[in-house]
């Protein structure tokens, strides 16, 4: 056994280990008094109440220092158990505390001593009764050696299971912490995501009413009118879907989650982008209604893609065309013409392309989009579209 887990030790461990090995020493110290004659004189006995309890003595106080130098202390206790019978439990409890080391030079040697002591200790006391024989004597000194031996390797054993238990509850709260810390990225992201969709395109429209005011003179009253109540209506409008947003992040168990919209709902997005002064034309030849994810992805295409010309292209003509047929592939294309005018743009948070990237990613599309020769835009998204809706079966 090493410093470190003698280290951990405390005081009740050591009190209640040396305590075992006293009361191991006093068993063995009457069982020898007892097989001495009655009339032992004190002149031929007097070693078993003086040198023997003074050896054991000093065997018990080197016993804290065993985990320090497990084979000194051990080989030097078991040499003086030879001349002390109180000093056989101090023997084997270093034979135990060295057995752990699993070190097997080292407990053989700390054994043959043992041994070798056991057999003088006979030679010490007047005793009448006829000696054991020699092989049942060192059968009993080398089962109590084996005891101590067998007891140290199971402690050891079992304090490396204890750290193995430690190590793998360490290792399996990292790898939860590191799961749990991948998991709130990753919603964060979600998060991001679904912020970035339900409000940049709108409030792009409300900056866009904003600045035509802002630019042109020559606007009459009515126009006014409608881009003001353009405004309002978008503002409110941005209002309600962040609150629905966060409503669903606080997952209120009574509120159902909004449903999402899907393919259906681009005719009502170009007519909000036709209603803010954006001239946008729609060409649309789906007649059946696409899975869940595959035209949810498809609206956001169009959504992406007016709030781009909206930000950098305000004033320019967009065509958006929607295609596709079950079994094949549903094409979105949304293209706008180079910016007519000059306005204030509000700031590009820079995550839209980007974020529509990763849904057509895991929806199995592609996407591309660069600019066009006439200095416009042209954004394209393909995505499968299989003849049976997967989403609904069982």
């Amino acid at each position: 056994m090493d410093t470190g887990d003698a280290a951990r030790l405390g005081a009740r461990q050591q009190i209640w280990r040396l305590t075992a090995a006293a009361l191991i020493g006093i068993a063995a110290w009457f069982t020898v008094a007892a097989a001495l004659p009655p009339s032992c004189t004190a002149d031929t006995c007097s070693w078993l109440v003086t040198g023997d309890p003074l050896i054991a003595l000093g065997c018990v106080t080197v016993l804290p220092w065993r985990r320090r130098f497990p084979f000194t202390v051990a080989l030097v206790v078991g040499i003086a158990s030879a001349a002390s019978a109180l000093a056989t439990g101090a023997a084997l409890l270093a034979l135990c505390s060295l057995s752990t080391r699993r070190r097997p030079v080292e407990i053989a040697v700390v054994v043959a001593a043992y041994v070798a002591a056991a057999q003088s200790t006979s030679g010490l006391y007047p005793i009448d009764t006829p000696p054991a024989p020699l092989w049942l004597q060192l059968a009993l000194t080398m089962s109590s050696a084996g005891i101590a031996v067998a007891t140290g390797v199971a402690i050891d054993a079992r304090r490396a299971e204890v750290r193995s238990l430690r190590e793998r509850a360490d290792s399996a709260e990292r790898e939860q912490g590191a799961r749990a810390a991948q998991a709130r990225a990753q919603e964060r992201n979600r998060i991001a995501r679904e912020m970035h969709d339900v409000l940049a395109h709108r409030i792009s429209l409300v900056a866009m009413q904003a600045g035509v005011l802002d630019h042109r003179d020559d606007l009459s009253v009515e126009e006014k009118r409608t881009l003001v109540r353009g405004i309002a209506d978008g503002s409110r409008q941005a209002l309600e879907e962040l609150r629905d947003v966060l409503g669903v992040l606080r997952a209120d168990p009574d509120r159902p989650e909004p449903p999402q919209p899907t393919l259906d709902r681009v005719p009502d997005l170009v007519a909000d982008a036709r209603s803010s002064g954006l001239a946008v034309t729609l060409a649309s030849t789906v007649t059946a209604t696409p899975p869940e994810t595959v035209g949810r992805t498809g609206y956001r295409v169009v959504q992406e893609g007016l709030t781009n010309a909206t930000k950098h292209a305000p004033a320019a003509p967009v065509q958006i065309t929607v295609d596709g047929t079950p079994g094949g592939e549903l094409r979105v294309s949304v293209r706008n013409s180079a910016a007519a005018t000059t306005l204030a743009r509000p700031p590009a948070s820079g995550f839209g392309l980007l974020g529509l990237a990763e849904r057509i990613t895991l929806a199995g599309g592609t996407l591309d989009h660069h600019r066009t020769r006439d200095n416009g835009y042209l954004l394209t998204a393909r995505l499968p579209w299989p003849e049976h809706d997967p989403e609904k079966r069982a």
